[in-house]
């Protein structure tokens, strides 16, 4: 049996600043960008992983959601606790400098760390941790 990760989902409270941040800073290909029910979904994805998909949606997808779970998740995401994800590369201190020069707000700078990788870490525009890693050699 093979498993292969698809698709995965990153929270945005704003696509219109989370998608500069994904698609130019990052070097993210743009693959689909729909709407549905006043809600936004905007695809992106590294050219080296077409099989790969970065959904960018909203704080809760979900058009039956309360307007209190809608609240109480939009206040997660303005305080980071909602989980990003972690991206390797083969240079992180370059990676690291790249997104620092477009604007990303730095949580940790390069780093080795004890369980192999040397990494950093920025909040993109929403407040979502992405960690960037790169193994050590």
């Amino acid at each position: 049996m093979d498993i292969n990760l698809s698709q995965c989902f990153i929270a945005v409270d704003d696509h219109d600043k989370a998608l500069p941040f994904y698609r130019d800073v990052l070097g993210l290909e743009v693959r689909n960008d729909v709407g549905f029910e006043g809600m936004r979904w905007v695809t992106v994805g590294s050219p080296s992983q077409p099989g790969v998909n970065i959904v960018l949606e909203p704080p809760l997808a979900d058009p039956g959601a309360s307007p209190a779970d809608r609240q109480a998740v939009a206040e997660l995401l303005a305080k980071g606790l909602l989980r990003g994800v972690i991206f390797s590369t083969d240079d992180v201190d370059a990676t690291f400098e790249r997104i620092r020069e477009g604007g990303g707000e730095v949580l940790q700078e390069p780093l080795d760390q004890p369980y192999g990788v040397r990494d950093c870490a920025f909040r993109d525009p929403s407040g979502n941790m992405l960690r960037f890693t790169q193994n050590k050699k």
